[in-house]
């Protein structure tokens, strides 16, 4: 991991390390010397660096390794744990959004219908995405998609990684609540499985849209709210800037997926490589690649209409609580 803009204040110390590393190694090649016995020890100090940092790491920086470029967004999981992925487009209403993507692939040499909210690296791309923020056309893609898997009796995969829906004057204007609340309410009759998978950050409505399903797993340093910290933070205290009051938003919203598991929002933690998914993009897909396969498999032997009852009951049961 090279130093840069993007590197995170609790992540300085490992990337001290990484460039000791790659310095011994450089030196190595040029002067022609094995330096394997310096850089061994380095390299068990890098790696028991990283699992220390990223297993205390507290909500909101939880929330700022779900917002790091660096993490594999749905484009790349759908390259590393899927195959034969075909694009399907637009909503067959008004035009294509780039923030969602969908279409047929293969999980295992099973056919899914995989859909997911789409961010960009650099200006150019989030320009193209919106920032992985979708227009109403995006969750009307998304719905067309998913009543198609349901014709075929396909299986469903979403993605989850937004801040939130669009809330431009346009999207506004052609009916964003009412294209994010369709889809909550068609996803609770679809009679295919669903798996819901938050991958980054699981923002508000925008991120709802997508995570109506049988079960709804989140990556390890994922996060899933309301609302953003910063949000949050404005309306409660008036201080949407200072890293206290950031920190103390997210804590109250209870953004993790440790603190989501536990309130029974979400079904399954899939674990990340050590230093988050954004170390290693091939093993974060290979981890979550088993955990959709594990699931789909205890799905796939319900009938339809057990499947939507058990689905509408999960959802029945959240916020119930005993004193």
């Amino acid at each position: 991991m090279a130093t840069s803009a993007n590197t995170l204040e609790f992540e300085r110390p490992i990337v001290e390390l990484e460039k000791q590393i790659d310095e011994l190694k450089k030196m190595a090649g040029d002067q022609q010397l094995t330096v394997s016995a310096e850089i061994a020890p380095l390299e068990q100090k890098l790696t028991e660096l990283r699992t220390e940092i990223y297993r205390n790491l507290s909500p909101y920086q939880r929330v700022q390794v779900a917002r790091s470029s660096k993490r594999p967004f749905t484009l790349d999981y759908i390259r590393l744990a899927l195959t034969d992925f075909i694009e399907l487009h637009g909503d067959r209403a008004f035009r294509d959004d780039a923030a969602i993507i969908g279409g047929w692939a293969r999980l295992d040499g099973e056919t899914v219908m995989v859909i997911g909210h789409q961010r960009g690296r650099d200006a150019k791309e989030n320009l193209h995405r919106n920032f992985g923020m979708p227009h109403p056309e995006g969750y009307r893609k998304a719905l067309r998609l998913m009543k198609l898997a349901e014709k075929f009796h396909v299986p469903v995969l979403t993605l989850i990684d937004t801040q939130g829906a669009w809330a431009g004057l346009g999207a506004e204007e052609r009916g964003q609540s009412e294209a994010i609340a369709r889809n909550l309410y068609e996803m609770s009759r679809l009679d295919v499985p669903i798996i819901a998978t938050v991958i980054g950050e699981g923002g508000s409505g925008g991120a709802l849209a997508l995570g109506v399903g049988d079960r709804v797993l989140m990556l390890e340093n994922a996060v899933y709210s309301v609302i953003t910290v910063e949000g949050c933070a404005i309306i409660l205290w008036k201080d949407g800037k200072s890293p206290e009051m950031r920190e103390k938003a997210a804590a109250a919203l209870h953004v993790t997926a440790q603190d989501l598991l536990e309130l029974r929002v979400i079904d399954e933690i899939v674990p990340e490589p050590s230093g988050g998914a954004q170390a290693d993009h091939e093993v974060a897909a290979k981890s979550l690649q088993q955990s959709l396969l594990r699931n789909l498999d205890d799905l796939r032997h319900l009938k339809p209409d057990k499947l939507v009852r058990r689905r509408r009951e999960k959802y029945l049961r959240m916020g119930q609580f005993s004193e």
